[in-house]
């Protein structure tokens, strides 16, 4: 039985490892070329379309919920509206083009444009909500912890570091960001998701859940648990993978791609310090309501098609070499290594910002 579970566990990995490489380079050039203070600007005032902007903007970023906090907080304190901070919050760590990769490996194009599109309209529609709140926040009591929600390990965790000016060195800072950051925060989960999808490839048979894997009352439990969850994007991937073979259908399965990743405690607790309750009942409420209301829209417009997602899962590995797989795991295991991390930096020493 364990063998069982490695064997379909080692399958997922290499399938997904191409596309995961592909999204963390992906992610490391946006990170690199577009500034906050672009940001800011972009995002500014409130309305149907600032949380529009927001939402669109968000979406590519590769940040997960914790990571976005100190994002959205400094671009609520710096004149955006509470729509298009809600709609940020929520479309960023909804997906990436990290996840949007695996996804695509994985689930196969239906599955990934439902993903990104879903937390698109899940934003706009929760930020539009939010925004219909009002209310004074009053910062002059807020700490360096409070802005983080907690997540920060350090005291310089939250603060962003100056650009470099040259084009190459802002490239090298954002691979550095994508290779150590965003990578050392997605791996556990990322290991966690595939031992469990794994499991379940392995050990659930799909008449098991296909009773139950669908219809309101799965995607409300979907739902329920998947918000107050800490689960990255990328990380939420292969345990989907695990629930679509098992029998779950996939609009259920949509409604946990988007939930889980969307928040997490850390995420409510400061979202109400800063917004208020009103505000926080509102944010909960819109994401319930329009992720089950897509993965409804999603089985239906399934059935009504005829496509089988489940046709299409793992199509776009096969259209990779075997070798690639291989070699694209290693490089991913190797730098996910702290110890061997720690040999290649100082191989290739990392460049440090200019101070002010």
């Amino acid at each position: 039985m364990i063998v069982d579970i490695l064997n379909e566990t080692l399958g997922v990995a290499l399938a997904a490892a191409p596309w995961l490489l592909l999204g963390l380079l992906a992610a490391g050039a946006v990170k690199a070329l577009i500034p906050e203070a672009a940001l800011q600007r972009w995002l500014g005032g409130a309305g149907l379309a600032a949380t529009a902007r927001a939402a669109v903007v968000g979406a590519p970023l590769p940040l997960c919920s914790c990571g976005a906090i100190p994002t959205a907080l400094a671009l609520h304190r710096g004149g955006a509206g509470r729509g298009p901070t809600t709609a940020f919050l929520i479309g960023t760590p909804g997906v990436g083009v990290d996840s949007l990769a695996i996804s695509y490996a994985l689930l196969g194009p239906v599955m990934a444009i439902a993903r990104a599109l879903g937390a698109i309209v899940t934003a706009i529609t929760t930020g539009l909500l939010v925004g219909r709140t009002h209310g004074a926040t009053d910062h002059s009591g807020a700490t360096d912890a409070d802005t983080c929600g907690g997540c920060c390990a350090t005291d310089t965790g939250c603060a962003t570091p100056e650009t470099p000016e040259r084009l190459a060195a802002r490239l090298r800072s954002g691979l550095h960001y994508a290779f150590h950051d965003v990578l050392d925060d997605i791996r556990l989960w990322l290991v966690i998701g595939l031992l469990v999808a794994g499991a379940l490839l392995a050990l659930v048979p799909p008449a098991t859940l296909a009773a139950w894997g669908s219809g309101l009352a799965a995607m409300l439990v979907m739902a329920v648990i998947g918000i107050p969850m800490y689960l990255c994007a990328t990380a939420a991937t292969p345990i989907a993978v695990g629930l679509i073979t098992a029998g779950v259908s996939p609009g259920t399965v949509l409604v946990f791609l988007l939930a889980a990743p969307i928040t997490s405690l850390a995420t409510l607790g400061v979202f109400r310090r800063e917004l208020g309750t009103p505000a926080l009942v509102l944010y909960l409420t819109g994401i319930a309501a329009t992720t089950i209301a897509l993965g409804l829209a999603l089985d239906a417009g399934l059935a009504r098609t005829g496509v089988d997602v489940t046709t299409q899962m793992g199509a776009a590995g096969e259209l990779l070499p075997a070798w690639l797989e291989w070699s694209t795991l290693i490089i991913l295991s190797v730098l996910a290594t702290p110890v061997l991390r720690r040999w290649l930096d100082r191989l290739i020493p990392h460049p440090q910002p200019r101070s002010a």
